[in-house]
C-alpha cells in the first residue's frame, strides 16, 4: 500500500459529498465521491479503496447492500456507516454487516475525519503480522518476582501429595494455581474436580461434596456421587473454603483424617484417596477468631500455603498478559487479534485493576468485540477505565486520589514522576475539554485557557492520532 490511502464516500445527499471531499482533502488522502450504490458497485467491486464511507438510505440499493455485496468479494474492507436515521435498528444492521464504525448525522467534520484515519490504520495495521506472545498455552505467565515465587512453590510441590492452602484477592487466578499444582504432581492423569463453596446453596453442599443415597430427601431420585468420589485418585479443589458451613466444615474434617465418608442417606462408608487444596480470599485466622471457621480444619488445610500478588504487585506482568488475552479473545470469537498502542499498554500498567486477572482477561474480551480497528487506543477503553486511578475510589476529590496514586506509585519504587503524570493529566483534560465541544478544537483550547496553537501542539505529542490532518 502506497502512502496515500484512497477513501470511496457513496452518498446521494449533495451537501454531504461537498463537505467529506473537502475535510478528508487531506495530503495522505484521495478521496472520490458517488452518488448511487448501484452505479458505485461495479466500481468498487472492480478497484476496491482502502475505506469506504457509505449513507444508508439511497435510490436503488441501500448502502447496507452495498456493503454486504462488495464485502463478499472484499471481506477485509473496512466500510463506515452514516445516516440521518440514528435509530437502533441502523446501528445494530450496519455492524451485524460488518461495519467498521457507524457515523450519525449530523457529524462533527474532525470525527469524520479522526474516523476515516482510524479505518485506514487498521488497514496498514492488520498487513502487519501479529506476533503472538510466547507461552500463549502456558498454565499461568507471571516474570514478576512474586510470581516466581508462586512458580517455586509449584515445583517444589511437583512430587508432592500435600495439601495446600492457596490465598489470594478474588480474580488473582487461584484456580488456575490449583489446576498447575494438580498437572504438576504425581496425580496427574487422574480426575482434577473443582467445587466453589461461594457458589453453592447451603442445603446442597454436602451432597455436592459426598453424593446422596437414592431417597434421600425428596428429589434424590437416584445414588449421585459427590464431588470427592468423582475425584477419587486426583485432586479436590475447594474454592471460597471460608464460605463452608460449620456442619460441613466438620464432615469435612472427618474425611481428612479418616479417608472415608457416608453418603447423605447411606449407612456404607466410602474410601476415598484425593489430594485436598483449597483457596480462599478471606483471613482464615480472623475467621477462627470469630469462631467462623474451625480451627482444627484450618491446621489440616494450612500444611502448605501459597499467597497470590494482587495485580497491583505484578505491574511488569500487564503487558503480557493483555497480549494473552486479547489473543485467547481473538481465536474464542473468531476475529483478527487486537494489538494494544504503546500508549494503550503503558495506560494498562497504572491502573489499579482492583478485579485483578480476571478483569483484565475480561476488559480484553470487550475491547476485542467493541474497539473499532486492529490497534487499541486509550479511547477505546471503557469509560471507568480511561483516567489512571479509575476504580481507586469514588471520593468525588480528585486531589486525594491523585494524592493516594503518588503514595502508592513512590511505594513501589516509581521515580521522575512528574515525567508520568503531566501528561496523563494533560491528556485527561484535553479529551475531556473536546467532549465537552464536539470535538471543535478551538472551543476546547478556549476552555482549558490555551491558545488553539498550544492546544495543536499538545495535541501531537499526547494524542497524535487527534492531531492528524490539523
Amino acid at each position: 500500500m502506497t502512502d496515500v490511502a484512497r477513501v470511496v464516500v457513496v452518498d446521494d445527499d449533495r451537501a454531504i459529498r461537498w463537505v467529506l471531499e473537502r475535510a478528508l482533502a487531506q495530503p495522505d488522502l484521495e478521496v472520490e465521491t458517488l452518488d448511487r450504490a448501484d452505479r458505485a458497485l461495479e466500481r468498487l467491486l472492480d478497484s476496491p479503496p482502502d475505506v469506504l464511507v457509505t449513507d444508508i438510505r439511497m435510490p436503488g440499493i441501500d448502502g447496507l447492500d452495498l456493503m454486504a455485496k462488495v464485502r463478499e468479494v472484499h471481506p477485509e474492507l473496512p466500510v463506515i456507516v452514516m445516516t440521518a436515521h440514528s435509530d437502533l435498528d441502523s446501528a445494530v444492521a450496519s455492524y451485524q454487516g460488518g461495519a467498521f464504525d457507524y457515523l450519525p448525522k449530523p457529524f462533527d467534520v474532525d470525527e469524520a475525519l479522526a474516523l476515516v484515519r482510524r479505518a485506514v490504520a487498521h488497514v496498514r495495521e492488520r498487513q502487519r503480522p501479529v506476533s503472538v506472545p510466547e507461552g500463549l498455552d502456558a498454565e499461568i505467565i507471571g516474570e514478576a518476582p512474586a510470581m516466581q515465587e508462586v512458580f517455586r512453590a509449584i515445583g517444589r510441590l511437583s512430587h508432592s501429595h500435600i495439601t495446600v492452602l492457596i490465598n489470594g484477592e478474588s480474580g488473582t487466578g487461584k484456580e488456575r494455581v490449583a489446576q498447575a499444582l494438580h498437572q504438576h504432581s504425581p496425580r496427574a492423569g487422574k480426575p482434577f474436580i473443582a467445587l466453589n463453596m461461594a457458589a453453592i446453596p447451603k442445603d446442597l453442599i454436602e451432597s455436592e461434596l459426598f453424593g446422596h443415597e437414592k431417597g434421600a430427601f425428596t428429589g434424590a431420585t437416584a445414588q449421585r456421587q459427590g464431588r470427592f468420589e468423582q475425584a477419587n485418585g486426583g485432586t479436590l479443589f475447594l474454592d471460597e473454603i471460608g464460605d463452608m458451613p460449620a456442619e460441613t466444615q466438620t464432615r469435612l474434617l472427618r474425611v481428612l483424617a479418616d479417608g472415608e465418608f457416608y453418603r447423605v442417606g447411606g449407612h456404607t462408608s466410602v474410601k476415598v484417596d484425593v489430594r485436598i487444596i483449597a483457596a480462599t480470599h478471606q483471613n482464615l485466622e480472623a475467621l477462627v477468631g470469630d469462631g467462623r471457621f474451625r480451627e482444627d480444619l484450618f491446621h489440616r488445610l494450612n500444611v502448605i500455603r501459597v499467597h497470590l500478588p494482587n495485580l497491583a504487585e505484578r505491574r511488569e506482568d500487564i503487558p503480557r498478559l493483555a497480549r494473552h488475552f486479547l489473543a485467547e479473545a481473538a481465536k474464542e470469537l473468531a476475529t483478527d487479534v487486537k494489538v494494544l498502542t504503546p500508549e494503550a499498554e503503558a495506560h494498562f500498567t497504572r491502573l489499579p485493576w482492583p478485579g485483578n486477572v480476571r478483569q483484565l482477561e475480561n476488559t480484553c474480551r470487550w475491547l476485542t468485540v467493541m474497539a473499532s480497528g486492529r490497534e487499541v487506543l486509550v479511547e477505546d477503553l471503557p469509560q471507568e477505565l480511561r483516567e489512571p486511578g479509575a476504580n481507586v475510589g469514588n471520593t468525588g476529590d480528585w486531589r486525594t486520589a491523585f494524592r493516594d496514586w503518588a503514595d502508592r506509585a513512590l511505594a513501589a519504587g516509581h521515580t521522575h514522576l512528574l515525567e508520568e503524570a503531566v501528561p496523563d493529566f494533560e491528556r485527561i483534560l484535553i479529551e475531556t475539554a473536546l467532549k465537552h465541544t464536539g470535538g471543535r478544537k478551538g472551543e476546547a483550547a478556549e476552555l482549558l485557557g490555551w491558545g488553539r496553537n498550544t492546544l495543536t501542539r499538545k495535541l501531537k505529542t499526547l494524542l497524535p492520532a487527534l492531531a492528524e490532518g490539523e
